[in-house]
């Protein structure tokens, strides 16, 4: 494999670019947490991922690339010496099944084409023929009546077990499937929102192999299609700034669809990007 050899001063300065993205994130919610205040749609990256901040903030140049004077690097175990700096070194044999895992699922979601037609149903299936809602501090818009009432009148698609597994067990038998973890990679597919967050899940099971650039890339997605979620959903977010995306007329579906699609095309090359590191680190 051809190395590149980055300077102190190149990479550095590269570190220094990551921090300073990825602290437009983490910084608000620093200060979000000073206060005791909780936001539903930023927060939610940070407390259903287990990524912690302060690992987000970490700068790595992925596999191939050998950093001059980066000494302190080799603080991490999976960095090792060479003779012009440091390096990543091979994947440990602990850690295979997880990238595996990561390389099957994303090819096989790559391989199949996007669906668009659960306009983002889950979250109104979270709260049906429920007294409990999930984000307590916010207003059904159209009530809890209203919001059964949506449920019943739309199909309820979801193939992603992590969005299926918090459906009210009345929403449930609505469901067209029935989605269990061992169905994970048979019907995941790129047209899910979720989907497309959970990129930034298989880049940070990567670290440090993955280079930082591609895990911000996938948490900036995420992050956008976290905005959507919460759009579509049966919450009244309009005080924080996310107008509705109300999926109960036909024009509100209509504008998630598009922006679903949108979504689907911005997570293409990402999920490119981590099979093929993936395929890297197995060799």
């Amino acid at each position: 494999m051809n190395r590149t050899l980055l300077a102190p001063a190149e990479w550095r300065a590269r570190r220094d670019v990551h921090v300073a993205r990825v602290r437009k994130w983490t910084d608000p919610l620093r200060e979000r947490r000073s206060r005791g205040a909780r936001h539903p749609v930023l927060d939610f990256l940070f407390t259903y991922y287990s990524y912690r901040p302060a690992k987000l903030l970490r700068w790595h140049p992925g596999p191939g690339v050998e950093l001059a004077g980066a000494g302190e690097f080799l603080r991490w175990p999976a960095y090792r010496e060479t003779p012009r700096g440091v390096e990543l070194g091979p994947l440990p044999d602990s850690r295979r099944s997880t990238v595996e895992f990561a390389h099957g699922l994303l090819t096989a979601t790559a391989a199949r084409p996007p669906r668009f037609g659960c306009f983002g149903l889950h979250e109104w299936a979270m709260v049906y023929r429920s007294g409990d809602v999930r984000h307590e501090d916010w207003p059904l818009r159209l009530g809890a009546t209203g919001t059964d009432a949506v449920v019943e009148s739309l199909p309820a698609r979801c193939t992603h077990f992590d969005a299926f597994r918090f459906f009210t067990p009345a929403a449930r038998p609505l469901n067209m499937v029935q989605p269990q973890r061992s169905d994970q990679v048979a019907l995941e597919q790129p047209g899910c929102l979720h989907a497309g967050m959970d990129l930034y899940k298989w880049a940070y099971k990567l670290d440090p192999y993955a280079p930082s650039s591609l895990v911000a890339d996938c948490f900036e997605l995420a992050l956008d299609i976290r905005s959507l979620d919460m759009r579509a959903s049966p919450y009244d977010l309009a005080p924080l700034g996310y107008a509705p995306v109300r999926i109960e007329t036909a024009g509100g579906r209509a504008e998630y669809r598009r922006e679903q699609a949108d979504f689907t095309e911005r997570a293409r090359p990402l999920r490119a990007g981590l099979i093929a590191l993936c395929e890297e680190l197995l060799g």
